[in-house]
């Protein structure tokens, strides 16, 4: 070895020997650092080495960043004291010495802490703090423009971003839970990470990949892994589809709504593909004159609405669909049936007869189902008859009005369709009532109604002047009203509406009686201003009925007016009775008759006579003076003596 050599190894080793001599910190032949893992925004507590009852009085602590070792904080008898410096108001002794505290740890502070004690010989002990920082929740954004099933390199799938974390997190794709790899030219994962002013770190994930049909369901989604000091954790961000396009391979028809159609259903016909985006869609129906397919407009790209849904609108229906991108055609064809029943009839169309013969109805329609019919009376709704044939025998009056045909199909339900016909019944004019009472209000307006049924059809006429106005209820009924003054002259005479036919003829009178409200029946309405009056026909009611006369009300005013009286009469005599019998003129006693002395100039018999017809509960005011109640016989002619 030469000289020059020789120099350099004993400087190089004298070197070395003054570096331990005088204790600097960080040598190699230290040992490993004792590791202290910690959360951000916590507190690090920092053991300088096993428990130590001299050294720990006086010791310094060291932050070792980039292998170049700072003075932070000394500990002298036990007593700390901070260094100026970014760790100068986070640091405080516990443990009487033997434990630094630095609060508040940030990301920043992942580095080797160290103590050295002031004795000789003593040796410095390392610390390597690492700091964890959970990512917030990740967030994921899906390529909302779809990819294409034709593209020849991976497309953009989805991004996915944890924020915040410490250290980087790791981030794995899944596709209907289970993991993606990268794959050369189908899958690849891209990813980045950025470090915020606060020293954490945003992640940033690209997946792109190419699809296939099968994927236009597929869910995606990303996964962050990372650790605390509890252990390892992860968080998942929600799951996405993005939009998979791919040609149409098959187009069907849809007809809603689906089985046996009927006229007036509203009906939809639908042209439907396997493609995204759908293609466009032609619809024709073809002309059964010609059988060549004529397009038909539709509001909607594949949609027909049928509403309401006609026989005519049977037939076969096509649907054509043209790929854009792929210029391929698809075509598939449907027949639609529109079940119908149509053109009922009734014959005869105007069925007339007389009473007490017989009626042959017969109904039919027209349908490319079987049918079936029912009779039923219009007013009722009460069925009469089954099959297409109506029979009425030994016809009366009543048996005149709407009957119903109505054809149906059984296999259709709610496929039916009606025809009403009138039967009309020769006979003179029918009305409810020979006579009608009315109450009303002299000088008043009244309208007078009058309703009449017959075949011919009746004409009105009124016995009073006014104008009349005639409206038809039916085919054999007709009602007329008349708007009347009262005046004294309409209460005496009174009104009568009269119908008549070549048949005959018949009429109503309308008695008006002034309205008295202590006579006026229970049953009856005054009238006010315009009101009206009706007389019409009873349900089938002959024309010589007669309407039931209203009670009499004469009667039981005199009756009220008599009950009142005697109330009256007692009433004074019983107080008659007291005022003497106060003043003493009147001595109790078990005798029932009693002389009561009068003033002088009163000395003449008095006799106060009471008829009365009331019951004998009704006279407990005329008891004797002892109490007793009178005889029933003694219910007649009642005598009080007042006799001097």
């Amino acid at each position: 070895m030469e000289l020059p050599e020789l120099v350099c190894v004993f400087l190089l080793a004298a070197c070395c020997h003054c570096r331990r001599a005088v204790g600097v910190p960080g040598e190699a032949e230290q040992p490993a650092p004792e590791v202290l893992e910690v959360e951000v925004g916590s507190t690090a507590l920092l053991k300088c080495g096993p428990a130590r009852s001299q050294d720990s009085l006086s010791l310094d602590w060291f932050s070792v960043h980039k292998e170049k070792p700072t003075l932070i904080y000394r500990v002298r008898q036990g007593q700390g004291q901070s260094e100026p410096g970014e760790y100068q108001h986070r640091l405080s002794l516990q443990d009487k010495g033997a434990t630094l505290a630095l609060a508040h740890v940030t990301s920043h502070d992942e580095r080797i802490f160290l103590c050295q004690g002031k004795r000789p010989r003593s040796q410095e002990h390392r610390i390597q703090l690492q700091v964890y920082k959970a990512p917030e929740e990740p967030s994921i954004q899906v390529n909302t423009l779809g990819i294409s099933v034709n593209s020849e390199e991976p497309e953009e799938v989805a991004t996915c971003v944890g924020r915040n974390g410490y250290p980087v997190p790791q981030v794995t794709w899944y596709k209907n839970r289970l993991p993606l790899k990268e794959e050369k030219n189908r899958v690849h994962i891209q990813s980045s990470q950025i470090v915020e002013s606060s020293g954490l770190y945003t992640l940033q994930s690209i997946l792109k990949a190419r699809l296939v049909k099968e994927d236009k369901d597929a869910q995606f989604y990303c996964e962050l892994s990372y650790r605390l000091p509890s252990g390892n954790h992860m968080k998942e961000s929600r799951e996405v589809t993005v939009p998979v396009f791919y040609p149409a391979e098959k187009l069907w028809v849809e007809v809603v709504p689906t089985g046996m159609l009927k006229e007036g259903d509203h009906v939809e016909i639908r042209c439907l593909a396997d493609g995204n985006p759908p293609p466009h869609f032609i619809i024709s129906k073809q002309n059964p004159s010609t059988m060549e397919m004529e397009e038909k407009a539709t509001d909607h790209d594949g949609l027909l609405v049928l509403e309401p849904a006609r026989k005519e609108h049977s037939g076969l229906y096509e649907c054509q669909g043209l790929d854009l991108d792929t210029t391929v055609s698809l075509m598939d064809q449907q027949e639609l049936l529109v079940n119908y029943v149509s053109d009922v009839r009734v014959s005869p169309t105007t069925p007339e007869s007389h009473e007490g013969s017989s009626l042959t109805l017969t109904c039919e329609a027209e349908s490319n189902q079987a049918l079936e019919f029912l009779w039923l009376r219009e007013k009722t709704g009460k069925v009469l008859e089954k099959g297409p044939v109506l029979l009425l025998h030994n016809l009366k009056r009543e048996a005149a009005g709407g009957y119903l045909c109505m054809a149906s199909v059984p296999s259709v339900p709610g496929l039916n369709s009606t025809q009403l016909v009138n039967v009309a019944i020769y006979g003179s004019p029918w009305m409810a009532s020979k006579e009608r009472k009315l109450w009303v209000k002299e000088n008043e307006v009244m309208r007078l109604s009058c309703e009449a049924s017959g075949h011919p059809r009746p004409t009105i006429s009124w016995s009073v002047n006014g104008t009349a106005h005639e409206q038809d209820k039916d085919p054999q009924s007709v009602l007329s009203t008349l708007n009347v003054l009262v005046t004294p002259d309409l209460l005496e005479t009174g009104a009568e509406c009269v119908a008549s036919n070549p048949l005959g003829r018949n009429s109503t009178v309308i008695r008006l009686e002034l309205v008295n409200l202590t006579t006026l029946p229970p049953d009856s309405t005054a009238t006010t201003g315009l009101s009206t009056s009706t007389a019409s026909p009873h349900a089938r009611a002959n024309s010589t009925s007669a309407e039931k006369k209203l009670p009499e009300p004469e009667s039981k005013g005199v009756v009220i007016v008599a009950v009142i009286v005697c109330i009256l009469v007692l009433a004074v005599l019983g107080a008659v009775l007291y005022f003497f019998y106060k003043k003493g003129k009147l001595p109790c006693g078990r005798s029932g008759k009693q002389e009561i002395t009068l003033p002088p100039l009163r000395k003449s018999e008095i006799v106060v006579e009471v008829k009365s017809d009331k019951l004998p509960e009704e006279m407990g005011l005329l008891q004797g003076s002892n109490g007793d109640k009178r005889a029933p016989g003694d219910q007649g002619e009642k005598y009080i003596d007042l006799r001097h």
